[in-house]
């Protein structure tokens, strides 16, 4: 008479530890988090724009949750490498990827990728960034019509520096040329810095130039900006026309930095660690910092991020396809 109420109980008791372990799992957690320190991964060397924001944001973001937040840079393969790590790390939201814009262009230039976009769930997008067309002022040319019509004069002799192979600048050189219906002998260059350099020094008949790697040379009385990529102006360059604006559509999508975690990562941790993170940006302090590097500050829900990274998924990849863009 006594083996059916205990057997009852144990039932009970099992489904009950099973809904507690379960359930309310996930919000506990958030509650909780951060209860150890949280490593975020820059997929690039040290010193560089992305590893100067992400030790930026870092040191914020371990004050306001009192916990330590460490950055560890992991370069090569083109981000891949750290960005795999994080892609297949534990979704326990104590590994950040601090990604760039070329998350989402690499899956249609490279063959090989040893993750997919889906791995990752996008938290907060921090700031966003332009290419600004440019050219030298001892060209003559000042308004973008001029160097179209010169490129249609003279066919296959003028180039457009980019700040390297299968960056955003020659996707957006690659596209302008087929809008304009120019030929422009693309020149590659190992970063903005080295790019701005040889357009300084005149070795360059036109660029697409990122933003914050031209910022400290914007005024110079040795370069004429003709327009700039993305939905805006870029607010120092106020009079400067988007290619939108100058009749050349498909230039929408800006250049981004933004935070990433693991696809498994509760849906709690990512808008807890996504509200702080946007918190962060907008402090005075922080956005006049990233204003000062010649970037647009942002700092989105994980909701809005995602719209962005569909959004320029599709984008980029129309240009790879239409130019037969790829990198063995």
């Amino acid at each position: 008479m006594m083996k059916f109420p205990l057997r009852r109980q144990t039932l009970l008791g099992i489904l009950s530890a099973t809904m507690l372990a379960t359930a309310p799992w996930s919000a506990a957690t958030a509650d909780t988090y951060p209860g150890r320190p949280i490593r975020v991964i820059v997929p690039y060397p040290a010193g560089g724009g992305t590893d100067i924001i992400g030790r930026l944001i870092s040191v914020h973001l371990s004050q306001r949750l009192g916990q330590s937040v460490i950055v560890e840079n992991k370069p090569g393969a083109s981000g891949m490498l750290g960005n795999d790590l994080v892609a297949k790390a534990p979704g326990d939201g104590y590994t950040v990827l601090l990604g760039i814009t070329a998350l989402v262009q690499i899956p249609s230039l490279y063959k090989k990728v040893p993750y997919k976009l889906s791995d990752l769930t996008p938290v907060s997008q921090t700031a966003k960034s332009a290419d600004l067309i440019m050219v030298p002022r001892s060209s003559g040319i000042k308004t973008l019509q001029e160097l179209v019509d010169k490129a249609k004069a003279e066919p296959g002799k003028l180039n457009f520096g980019s700040y390297g192979n299968a960056t955003s600048s020659q996707l957006n050189g690659e596209q302008f040329k087929m809008k304009a219906g120019i030929d422009l002998t693309h020149v590659p260059y190992q970063g903005s810095g080295p790019e701005m350099a040889a357009m300084l020094g005149g070795q360059l008949a036109s660029a697409f130039v990122d933003a914050t790697g031209a910022y400290p040379h914007i005024k110079s009385d040795k370069i004429n900006i003709l327009a700039i990529t993305g939905q805006q102006r870029h607010p120092a360059l106020p009079d400067v026309k988007t290619l939108g604006e100058l009749g050349y559509s498909g230039f929408e999508a800006n250049g981004w930095f933004g935070f990433f975690l693991p696809a498994s990562t509760p849906q709690p941790i990512v808008d807890k660690l996504g509200s702080e993170l946007a918190a962060i940006v907008k402090q005075p302090d922080i956005t006049k910092r990233l204003s000062e590097m010649g970037l647009i500050p942002v700092g989105s829900t994980p909701q809005e991020f995602r719209s962005v990274l569909d959004r320029d998924a599709a984008h980029w990849k129309a240009i790879v396809d239409a130019a037969h863009i790829s990198v063995e």
